[in-house]
């Protein structure tokens, strides 16, 4: 075997041997190398072939992405400003720590040599990739039984992708994210966990219904009712809009029924236990204005003996008493979930706290504006966020309330999320984004006939705890605010900074900025919920803690990832219409017949009408990029936040394979 030598900077000619221990010594000279002269990156990114791929060790990769990014970004680098900057994406501790990052550097001899370590480190990884790549036609050929035609066809494949630099997987298909995560269910308190995950085996559903269903429960208890404050000037309520889509067939009124039961149980029981009161209240209050009737009566047939001033003072003072009794409303702790917007209003200025819980989707229908000439967005965007709620009409007054508090629990068909995300304004005035939205695969087929019903105890346990956090939250005269201790409140730090860059042109949530500008403050709802279930009479009197910070982040990333693939779903997201056209445009051969292996953020905007500038395009070739259609380089620093409109994309092969050949997406 002959071996490969390379020229080191003295020029003297050295045998290199890819080795693990000498790849990972290249690999830290390399970071060495950007973090003492951070002028360099730009070369070192080219030396690399523009790939964080080639790197051997999966840590290094993690720095080499934050270093290019802080380039791109304009920021400056040091050891100390990369610990910050990976300590804020939670990576730290993963690549090994600050004290790594210094061994980086102390094994780097020059700044000067950095190119020349970049260029091995690569040479290491195409011998790993011609390694695996004659690992795989070996394997191919020693199967005496596969087609000898299949095996060359795949053996040029491998060699192609070899060619090539890498190999290529296979896209996913937009308007899919793959295989989306399960609910973590056990991030939820031990009582939910289980009962959650009963249902669900009971019912052979999903665990995500229930434990959606299970959030909106604990929303309803304490929602409005219990605020969280992160730090000084920053609260959160704890009301939530959760929305769990699944086919018909799928047994969400069973789910439905098993998670809200001791909801609506409670809600029976506290009217009944207010019955008297209200009647005796009424009672006193119907006296009280026939005393007033009364009194008007005899002044309306008194004549000129009689002390008319007395009289009036004697009618005013017996109004001022009636006006003093109060009748208390019937205890309410859920709205149907087809009330339209009007009777919404009336019904937050009497209660304040409401859930709208249903297993279809009517209250989309309801907001859509299925009985009015538009839809009617305010009172579900403010009651979200707690925002003083009026509505002022020509024809009638309406009530005001400050910091209604408004839950949402629904699990509508798929279908209906695209019905919403056609809904004028949805988008445009943040309702979409006020969501979190589960959607869960379909188990219709795989479902086993016999199953084992919840376990009395574990149902019990869930009915209690849950009735036992509903009185106690219900009978708190004013609103209780449950404070982030000092750890907590780094947590929370840290998850906005680590959002914060994934709000950046080229990061995942790019084109879903409005949905994640609200994550942060989603997740601390979450974390309240849980610590509320965790302690159910004393949650207020005791701060939320980092661990319960960790387990709602834990959730979020669940929903993160099936917001994703709603907004696809529901064709909200303007990217994802673009991408669909820049990707019929790559499949369509150029003039001469042949396919783009190669594009410029410019091409695509030449590409198109729908495309003024290098912008707009951005999202969609961001888009294409997470699904597998299109590669780039990292490019060199510009000082400038998102990517150069000069940078190079890929293209997938299957996209470029003449029209007969193809068998990819």
């Amino acid at each position: 075997m002959t071996t490969q030598h390379h020229t080191d900077p003295h020029h003297n000619v050295i045998p290199f041997n890819p080795e693990p221990a000498e790849v990972i010594t290249a690999e830290q000279a390399v970071i060495g190398a950007a973090l003492l002269d951070p002028t360099r990156i730009p070369a070192l990114a080219q030396a690399l072939g523009g790939d964080p791929g080639v790197f051997y060790r999966p840590a290094h990769e993690t720095i080499w992405r934050a270093i290019t990014r802080m380039a791109g970004a304009g920021q400056p680098i040091d050891p100390l400003l990369l610990t910050d900057a990976l300590r804020a994406s939670g990576d730290l501790a993963r690549v090994g720590g600050a004290a790594y990052l210094h061994g980086c550097v102390d094994v780097t001899p020059t700044a000067s040599h950095g190119e020349y370590y970049a260029e091995l480190v690569q040479v290491g990884a195409r011998r790993r990739r011609i390694s695996s790549g004659a690992g795989r036609i070996a394997q191919l050929a020693g199967e005496h039984t596969a087609d000898l035609d299949g095996i060359r066809t795949a053996a040029l494949d491998t060699l192609r992708a070899l060619d090539e630099g890498e190999a290529w997987s296979t896209p996913v298909v937009l308007g899919s994210h793959g295989a989306l995560p399960t609910f973590p269910v056990h991030s939820l308190p031990a009582w939910v966990a289980e009962h959650v995950a009963a249902v669900a085996e009971f019912t052979q559903t999903p665990p995500d219904m229930a434990a959606t269903m299970a959030l909106a429960a604990l929303a309803t208890a304490a929602g409005g009712r219990v605020h969280v404050q992160i730090r000084p000037g920053w609260s959160e309520q704890t009301n939530l809009f959760l929305v769990c889509a699944m086919p018909p067939a799928s047994r969400k009124s069973d789910v439905f029924a098993a998670m809200t039961a001791p909801i609506y149980r409670i809600e029976d029981e506290l009217r009944e236990e207010a019955r008297a009161r209200i009647i005796e209240a009424q009672t006193a209050k119907d006296t009280a204005d026939a005393e007033v009737e009364a009194l008007m009566n005899r002044a309306k047939k008194a004549g000129d003996t009689v002390d008319r001033a007395h009289l009036v003072a004697e009618i005013s003072a017996a109004r001022m008493l009636a006006d003093q009794i109060q009748v208390p409303p019937t205890p309410r702790l859920t709205v149907s979930g087809d009330i339209t917007p009007e009777p919404l209003t009336h019904q937050l200025a009497i209660h304040r706290c409401l859930a709208a819980l249903s297993p279809e989707g009517d209250l989309f229908d309801i907001i859509s504006g299925r009985y009015s000439a538009k839809p009617n967005l305010g009172v579900f965007l403010q009651a979200h966020k707690g925002e003083r709620l009026q509505t002022d009409r020509i024809t009638r007054e309406q009530p005001t309330v400050d910091k209604p508090a408004l839950t949402i629990g629904v699990t509508p068909q798929p279908a209906v999320l695209q019905e919403l995300g056609a809904t004028p304004g949805a988008r445009d005035r943040g309702l979409l984004a006020r969501f979190l939205y589960s959607l869960p695969p379909s188990n219709l087929g795989y479902r086993k006939t016999r199953t084992t019903a919840v376990p009395e105890p574990v149902a019990r346990a869930y009915d209690t705890n849950l009735a036992t956090l509903i009185r106690t939250l219900v009978d708190l005269p004013e609103p209780v605010t449950v404070p982030c201790d000092p750890a907590a409140d780094l947590a929370v730090e840290g998850l906005q900074d680590r959002l914060e860059v994934q709000l950046r042109p080229d990061e995942p949530l790019a084109h879903i900025r409005d949905w994640a500008g609200k994550l942060v403050g989603h997740t601390v709802r979450l974390a309240g919920l849980l610590h509320l279930a965790d302690h159910l009479s004393t949650g207020w009197g005791q701060p939320i803690a980092p661990d319960t910070i960790a387990r709602a982040a834990e959730i979020a990333d669940y929903f993160t990832a099936h917001t994703l693939a709603v907004f696809d779903l529901i064709a909200a997201d303007p990217a994802t219409e673009d991408a669909h056209a820049v990707l019929e445009w790559l499949r369509r051969p150029k003039q001469d017949g042949t396919h783009r292996q190669h594009i410029k953020a410019y091409d695509a905007v030449a590409s198109s009408r729908r495309f003024k500038k290098v912008a707009d395009v951005e999202p969609a070739l961001n888009l294409l990029e997470q699904h597998g259609y299109l590669r780039t380089d990292q490019p060199a620093a510009t000082g400038q936040r998102g990517r150069p409109s000069s940078v190079t994309y890929r293209v997938h092969p299957s996209l470029t394979a003449p029209a007969d050949s193809q068998t990819g997406p």
